[in-house]
């Protein structure tokens, strides 16, 4: 485990010269994603801010950037509407920044929620959550290459359930749309193996920005219960038990906020960023080299070694292409 201490003293020494001065952050207007944007703000660095979040989120989105400026005057936070879950949104938020900006050095993608519940479609046709936790989160990736590509230490986070792959993913109904197929767990844990199939050959494929999926542990976020159906019975063991359970085990929301800087700062994930000189992070290739890392919420690679060779065998095929099918008319 890397100590709170080791990573506060790693996120003191980010300064104008070391922070992501151009960072994206989608899904930051709740949870660890907006934890994540207070932490960086706070460092006191020049940085430039794209809040993307929905038109439901902008008022007191407004009233959140105010509290921002007045921490650090420097920072510059753009609010950005979108209603990322759509893919046609997707892709004219990333053309707006694409034609505001030359550079991208972070990428943070925090969208989502546990689908407890049926299954609901977008105006698109693609499951809810599968389109904000995977299928938006690599449209946005795919986007933005050309801009984090242009960065010195670029980084891609996407905050879902990295190191708790399974080799359990449906190859056969990949968007699990056949009768009776969908579940909240089986769903979760399916686009989790997406997310980490997809992220790996991007790495692969761009050696020069630095991806992490990164899992957060206990966080009460609060996205246990946005699928719930509040009749449903599963709303009730949620709102019951599982979110005392969260309160009672979780980091701190500013411990949280702290950690996921660490992550999307320091050289200890593929050696570039804000020194580090402890132990250098593994990649999912149990590599102490650039690429794809696969974090806890203790901030150790946790590299799933029994999984991820089964992965590469015999999913990224399927998953590639059948998400190139989906993503193709929004490139």
């Amino acid at each position: 485990m890397v100590s709170y201490k080791e990573i506060q003293a790693s996120n003191a020494l980010i300064n104008d010269a070391t922070a992501p001065r151009v960072a994206v952050f989608v899904g930051g207007t709740s949870g660890i994603g907006k934890l994540s944007v207070s932490a960086l703000v706070a460092t006191g660095a020049s940085v430039r801010i794209y809040l993307v979040g929905r038109k439901s989120s902008e008022e007191r989105m407004h009233a959140f950037i105010q509290e921002l400026h007045a921490v650090n005057p420097k920072a510059e936070v753009i609010w950005t509407e979108g209603e990322v879950a759509l893919l046609a949104e997707t892709k004219r938020v990333c053309e707006a920044i694409k034609r505001k900006e030359s550079r991208v050095d972070l990428l943070f993608l925090t969208t989502g929620y546990a689908p407890f519940g049926t299954r609901q479609e977008t105006a698109e046709g693609l499951e809810i959550a599968q389109s904000l936790e995977y299928y938006s989160r690599m449209l946005f990736v795919l986007h933005l290459l050309p801009l984090l590509g242009e960065a010195e230490a670029p980084k891609v986070v996407s905050v879902l359930a990295g190191g708790l792959e399974r080799t359990t993913i449906d190859l056969d109904d990949l968007d699990l749309k056949k009768p009776g197929n969908f579940g909240g767990i089986k769903a979760q844990m399916q686009y989790t193996a997406m997310n980490t199939t997809t992220l790996e050959k991007l790495a692969s494929d761009n050696p020069n920005v630095t991806f992490i999926h990164s899992w957060p542990g206990w966080v009460n976020t609060g996205n246990v219960r946005r699928g719930s159906d509040p009749n449903w019975i599963m709303a009730w063991f949620v709102w019951l038990i599982l979110e005392p359970l969260i309160c009672l085990f979780s980091f701190s929301d500013e411990e949280s906020g702290q950690r996921h800087l660490f992550q999307s700062t320091s050289a200890a994930f593929g050696g570039r960023g804000v020194l580090w000189k402890g132990k250098p992070g593994i990649n999912s290739l149990e590599k102490p080299a650039d690429g794809l890392f696969l974090v806890n919420y203790k901030c150790d690679c946790t590299p799933n070694a029994k999984v991820m060779p089964f992965l590469r065998e015999k999913a990224l095929g399927k998953v590639w292409d059948h998400t190139q099918d989906v993503l193709g008319p929004y490139l």
